[in-house]
């Protein structure tokens, strides 16, 4: 159904950075061998291996009141429906990729769930309330959003200034910025200006920003553009500390490297609607636009990332 009710491969797809290989990864033989092999020896001893688990499960379970619901939700600008019958829940400690071509309406849905949007149809509750009509200070706590630009979080002149109105808008106590800061930014002063930090940097600050409220729910919209291959294995650790210690996170991405790596669930969206909804190896295999690197030199198996792999092998290597 996917594949009929949207285009195949787009270029805004395909365009998901490329990861290299690690070291290990290399030494296992699963690039190509001299002889131009490659794959075949590998899944030999990856079919002994059998099916792998799908991926990673929430570490908390999901209790009766969930972060972030929505039923029915509509939203419809300009006689468009931009979103169309969106039912969607997020546990506590679940991480959701939201996945779709340029247009499909995630920045939309990411907008609703913060309270920046008023859905025209439905129903959307975070933390027990409805976004759009609740006072942002009461939401602080609830949820948060790094926006696409996180400089559009950054006005002060500081990272200090920065950190200092965060403590003030979240209630918190001064300085619980600026430990966040230091927790993801080692050695950056206080007086340095948030436009003299590298993409990475800005990216980190606007997290810490929003982590200050400790939001049970955060929302981040294509978070890893821009980034280095570095600032995004560390913004990787980041979102699964944060997934292990009970947020739910949702995260608006073309980067199916990032989804493969953390995302619980994958949510596809298609012309404002919802065609896909699943556990990430599932959805992802099923069409190439989606499926990392991985998935498809060794489709149809569900081994979707190098640690993957590499894993499965140590077990063959051992029985």
């Amino acid at each position: 159904a996917f594949e009929e009710r949207g285009p195949g491969r787009s270029p805004d797809l395909a365009a998901s950075p490329h990861i290299p290989a690690s070291p290990a990864f290399e030494a296992r033989g699963l690039g190509r061998s001299p002889s131009g092999g490659g794959a075949p020896g590998l899944l030999a001893r990856l079919r002994r291996r059998g099916t792998p688990s799908p991926g990673p499960t929430p570490s908390t379970p999901a209790p009766a009141a969930a972060p972030a619901h929505t039923r029915a939700l509509g939203v419809r600008r300009t006689r468009t429906d931009v979103l169309r019958d969106i039912n969607l829940t997020v546990a506590p400690g679940e991480t959701i990729a939201l996945m779709g071509r340029n247009g499909a309406g995630k920045s939309t849905l990411l907008a609703t769930l913060v309270g920046t949007l008023a859905p025209t149809t439905g129903e959307v509750t975070v933390g027990g309330r409805t976004p759009h009509r609740t006072p942002p200070p009461e939401m602080v706590r609830r949820v948060g959003l790094v926006p696409q630009e996180p400089r559009d979080l950054l006005y002060a002149d500081t990272v200090a200034a920065e950190c200092a109105a965060a403590d003030s808008d979240a209630g918190a106590a001064p300085g619980t910025c600026r430990a966040l800061v230091s927790a993801l930014l080692p050695d950056v002063p206080d007086d340095t200006h948030p436009r003299d930090l590298s993409e990475g940097q800005r990216l980190a600050l606007a997290l810490a920003l929003v982590l200050t409220g400790r939001p049970a729910l955060l929302l981040l919209d294509e978070p890893t553009r821009g980034l280095d291959y570095a600032a995004k294995v560390r913004l990787i650790e980041i979102l699964r500390g944060l997934a292990a210690d009970g947020h739910a996170i949702v995260l608006a991405t073309h980067d199916v490297e990032l989804a493969a790596e953390l995302a619980h669930r994958v949510v596809i969206l298609a012309g404002g609607e919802v065609v896909a909804d699943g556990p990430t190896a599932e959805v992802v295999v099923s069409s190439p636009a989606f499926a990392p690197q991985v998935a498809k030199i060794l489709a149809p198996g569900h081994w979707l990332t190098v640690s993957q792999v590499a894993a499965a092998l140590d077990t063959t290597e051992t029985q």
